[in-house]
């Protein structure tokens, strides 16, 4: 983290994501921030919190993939939410504290999947053993289980069938959450729990491939070496000291004067995210997890109303506002081609693997940008996103008919594009070809 940088995260982000600098700005100062709050002495540090950020800008210009590239750059555990999901507490639905708890699930994913890798070497020789049990059997001399190894480890057995008892990984009990409007005090029930420690994991024997089996049987062995109280125990710490949170469609939680008189409250799930935002203690079925914190960056397009529309106690939970800039064509352009793993540089690869050589001349990707970002205006702004419908419908014959072009070159030039697009421009239902 020392080495992240507010430079070196913007620097990271422009890799996937073009424009929206203030948006890159403010979220790599915030993260920064996270570093320099653990610098400091244990006093001090309770007192500092995160400063929320709430993003303003149409969808699909880049608000979710700035989050999600954030958490993913920090490591750190994250959690994309709909604000419509949700109801205030005395209706049926989901309650807003279920966000943590989804968060804590996703934290605790992420720690042992991280945690496999490391104990995976030594797990992988135990899956062997177990395996070369299957093959050979367990009485078989030295020589012939040594042989039977560098067999096993040549992928010469990797298609062949065998019977080995496997630890089952699906939870017959699922965890029961407590209605909403319940007393978070009384906890979680979770009767997988409760039954897996009253018995003990069950096995059952099953076919599998050798390739199969190796894969199940190191993930197997590999639990067995982790602490599985420690793991909890650090993915909590990791929530609460690291944690983001992206809470999407926050425009959609505003009042509106032709809302449906009766209908659950947007307002209310306003006021109970307050708390939650603010600072606050959550119940969930491995203990209470602290909200102060979390880091929260709440989005919406905001096309029917205003960022001051918000409750103004959940504005000033959001005291950090960015204006995300709609997308224009030169923008289109870049991101054709500039981002790691571009659209332009993916249909290559696809087309690629039908030896197909895909080409994109200057001419062609600008004719690209210029219709996307005419359609964009004349039917609907999706954003980024229209790209990838153009692309579909531009491509179209050309992957249809791939298997059958092995080893031509398709060059995708202003003429190209607009033999298949440009009757799209005067087409009076343009909604018929491109959502």
């Amino acid at each position: 983290m020392t080495d992240l940088t507010p430079r070196g995260i913007v620097a990271e982000l422009d890799r996937f994501i073009i424009g929206q600098n203030d948006a890159k700005r403010a979220v790599s100062i915030a993260l920064r921030n996270r570093w320099r709050r653990q610098q400091l002495s244990d006093a001090m540090r309770e007192e500092v919190y995160p400063k929320n950020i709430l993003m303003a800008g149409p969808t699909g210009v880049g608000k979710t993939e700035i989050a999600r590239r954030l958490a993913r750059l920090a490591d750190a555990p994250f959690l994309k939410v709909e604000a419509t999901k949700f109801t205030e507490v005395g209706y049926v639905g989901r309650d807003v504290e279920s966000i943590v708890r989804d968060l804590v699930e996703s934290a605790i994913q992420q720690a042992q999947e991280r945690r496999r890798e490391q104990v995976r070497p030594t797990a992988e020789f135990e899956a062997e053993n177990r395996v070369l049990d299957a093959i050979v059997g367990k009485s078989a001399r030295d020589d012939s289980r040594r042989g039977a190894l560098d067999r096993l480890r040549s992928g010469e057995f990797d298609d062949r069938e065998i019977t080995m008892e496997i630890a089952e990984s699906a939870n017959p009990f699922p965890g029961l959450e407590l209605p909403p409007g319940m007393s978070g005090s009384v906890g979680m029930i979770n009767l997988g729990d409760i039954m897996g420690k009253a018995f003990g994991p069950k096995t059952r024997s099953q076919r599998l491939t050798v390739r199969d089996a190796l894969e199940a049987a190191t993930q197997e062995e590999a639990d067995k070496l982790i602490d599985q109280d420690q793991l909890v125990r650090e993915a909590m710490r990791a929530v609460e000291n690291n944690g983001i949170v992206f809470l999407d469609e926050i425009d959609k939680l505003c009042a509106n004067a032709d809302r449906i008189r009766g209908e659950v409250s947007r307002e209310g799930v306003q006021r109970d995210l307050l708390p939650l935002i603010e600072g606050t203690s959550v119940a969930t079925k491995h203990g209470a997890v602290r909200t102060d914190h979390i880091l929260f960056i709440a989005s919406g397009a905001f096309h029917d109303a205003k960022p001051r529309d918000l409750l103004p106690e959940l504005q000033g939970r959001l005291p950090i506002r960015v204006e995300l800039a709609a997308l224009t064509e030169e923008d289109f352009k870049r991101i054709l081609v500039e981002p790691d793993y571009s659209l332009t540089a993916q249909y290559k690869a696809l087309l690629g693997t039908e030896r197909v050589e895909l080409e994109f001349s200057p001419d062609g990707l600008a004719a690209i940008a210029s219709i996307a970002a005419e359609l964009n205006q004349s039917v609907e702004n999706i954003g980024a996103r229209r790209l990838h419908t153009v692309m579909e419908r531009l491509l179209d014959e050309v992957s249809f008919h791939a298997p059958d072009m092995g080893g031509s070159r398709v060059l995708v030039d202003r003429g190209f594009v607009e033999s298949q697009l440009e009757s799209m421009r005067t087409d009076s239902d343009l909604g018929r070809y491109i959502l």
